[in-house]
């Protein structure tokens, strides 16, 4: 009987031949220049595990002998961060600054900050809005003290300062939507302004939360505020500051925070418990969501003829990304 050879098993014959050789690659391969989609994505994981390996060794290596040396041992070195690698900006705030404290004492704020008011805050919508958005502005009215929702009806902005003036509230929050999700964020200041207009995203309701804890009390909460350095950042932490009472009531253990980084904006609201002297637990008791300053306005609500003080130009300040503008 005699044997026909195929080229197909003449091909595999080969292949199989050729791929001990194959694995180990010179040092200019690169793994793009593979053509089958299944061996790249196979080379590719590999090496992906061979660099993995040798961090690991080194980082044992580097440990033992840190563990070695002691208190001679060099310090560790500190990584390198978008953050620590911020671009200085020149209106950096100095809190011992006296022109910046003549302006916090004439600003819009002067009179929550000196006590003379009481934040009372109306939470409103954009025309028809779906549950979401409606669970959504509910649930900020449990984490701010003396807020109140309350219906559109199609009113213009315009005709609804004056009535929030008038029956002495102190900020109109308007939360806009878009295909049925929360998508923007008008917060204006009464009587006097200003306004900021945010983008909001990565919206999260209580029950969207893994493992939150009850539903809030209606204790004042403990406020935070971090990261807001210049000059407008200042600007935007005083006007989150004014939403809510100056009294915190310890014993509701409730804390709200807006956590400013790369001048996006998280909020969370959390409840904390110490559990002995040096732990501390929390959960976290929602919403959450994230804002982004879209621009800030002089004044109160005004599209037409408003005077802004500051407009986010997105090719422009986003060209660096060591440079903030919070």
């Amino acid at each position: 009987s005699l044997e026909v050879s195929h080229p197909i098993n003449e091909y595999r014959q080969k292949e199989t031949k050729m791929e001990p050789e194959a694995s180990s690659f010179p040092p200019t391969f690169s793994v793009s220049e593979i053509k089958n989609k299944q061996r790249r994505h196979l080379m590719f994981m590999k090496l992906k595990q061979e660099k993995r390996k040798q961090k690991m060794q080194l980082k044992k290596k580097k440990k033992k002998e840190r563990e070695a040396l002691g208190d001679k041992a060099p310090p560790k070195e500190v990584p390198k961060t978008i953050e620590n690698q911020r671009v200085y900006d020149e209106t950096t705030v100095d809190p011992e600054d006296e022109e910046v404290a003549f302006d916090e004492g004439t600003d819009e704020f002067s009179a929550y900050f000196n006590g003379l008011t009481n934040p009372q805050v109306l939470i409103t919508t954009s025309d028809r809005p779906r549950g979401r958005t409606m669970r959504f502005c509910r649930q900020l009215a449990t984490v701010i003290p003396n807020a109140h929702v309350y219906y559109r009806k199609g009113l213009a902005l315009k005709r609804i300062i004056p009535q929030c003036v008038a029956r002495n509230f102190t900020y109109l929050m308007v939360v806009n939507e878009d295909r049925q999700v929360p998508n923007g964020l008008v917060l204006c200041h009464l009587p006097d302004g200003p306004t900021a207009h945010f983008k909001v995203s990565n919206v999260r309701l209580r029950k969207e939360i893994k493992r939150r804890g009850k539903d809030p009390t209606e204790h004042s909460p403990e406020v935070i505020l971090n990261n807001f350095s210049t000059r407008l950042g200042h600007s935007i932490g005083r006007l989150f500051a004014a939403l809510f009472p100056q009294d915190p009531q310890f014993v509701g253990r409730q804390v709200a925070t807006f956590h400013n980084q790369r001048d996006f904006i998280f909020f969370r609201f959390h409840r904390y418990i110490f559990k002995n002297e040096k732990k501390v637990g929390i959960q976290e008791l929602g919403p959450r969501f994230t804002l982004k300053l879209r621009s800030l306005q002089k004044g109160t609500f005004d599209s037409k003829f408003g005077e802004y003080e500051w407009v986010l130009k997105r090719h422009e300040m986003d060209a660096c990304r060591r440079k903030f503008q919070l």
